[in-house]
């Protein structure tokens, strides 16, 4: 099976930003979608701007995995949305949620903490340690992926406890940062993947890109077996 995959993008640094557009002239949701193409993927995109965001019923129904990301426009996401993606989720569809989406609506319902965090912009070198060798998302790695510049992000980052932590980044201010997380809700699967500032290359690196696709293939197939819920009939005859 083929697995159906939705870039979303918020896409208004973009629009705005000289340096960004240098980098990204079609989008941040562009390179990522090529490069999951390249995986295999069939893969569609979506942004913000679009009517309904893009994520329409039709959309998200015949989506197996949605990639977020977000980043100045958290709070222009409409909340009916953020309740059909999330609807989505607990239904099995999963979910990748990448760097500055940790803020988004969908991901902060989704852990029900605040998901805040310490950043900053210095260029640091960031390196990604492979803490869970044996997991699926980190198949074809080596020990650490190695990432030039980057934004810092750094502890404690307000989340529940992941069910399996698979990268450690550490940053050359000394910072560390759970930057690799897995979560299943409902019958969803998620991952939060820390790098891809949007004024560095960072989704053009081999490596990352090969995460983000190893994520697709882990939370493209849903958790356990469908399960209805409400007024039952009883399995055994009762007097």
């Amino acid at each position: 099976m083929t697995l159906r995959v939705t870039v979303w993008n918020e896409a208004r640094h973009e629009k705005k930003n000289p340096e960004v557009q240098k980098l990204y002239p079609n989008g941040m949701h562009t390179v990522i979608a090529d490069a999951l193409k390249a995986q295999g993927f069939e893969v569609g995109t979506a942004t913000l701007d679009e009517p309904e965001h893009g994520l329409t019923e039709e959309v998200l129904a015949n989506t197996d995995v949605l990639t977020w990301w977000g980043h100045l426009a958290h709070g222009d996401v409409e909340d009916a949305i953020v309740e059909r993606v999330h609807k989505r989720v607990l239904e099995g569809m999963g979910l990748i949620v990448l760097h500055s989406a940790h803020f988004s609506k969908i991901f902060k319902k989704l852990m029900g903490t605040s998901c805040d965090l310490k950043w900053r912009e210095a260029n640091d070198n960031e390196r990604i340690w492979v803490v869970d060798p044996s997991h699926p998302i980190a198949e074809g790695l080596g020990e650490c992926i190695e990432i030039e510049k980057e934004e810092m992000y750094g502890e404690h980052f307000d989340i529940p406890a992941p069910d399996t932590l698979v990268f450690v980044s550490w940053f050359k201010g000394g910072e560390i940062f759970r930057s690799g997380c897995c979560y299943q809700r409902g019958r969803g699967k998620i991952f939060y993947f820390r790098p891809g500032h949007e004024t560095y290359p960072t989704y053009y690196n081999p490596e990352v890109q090969r995460v983000i696709g190893n994520a697709v293939k882990w939370a493209g197939l849903p958790a356990g077996t469908k399960l209805t819920y409400g007024n039952r009939k009883p399995i055994e005859k009762l007097d």
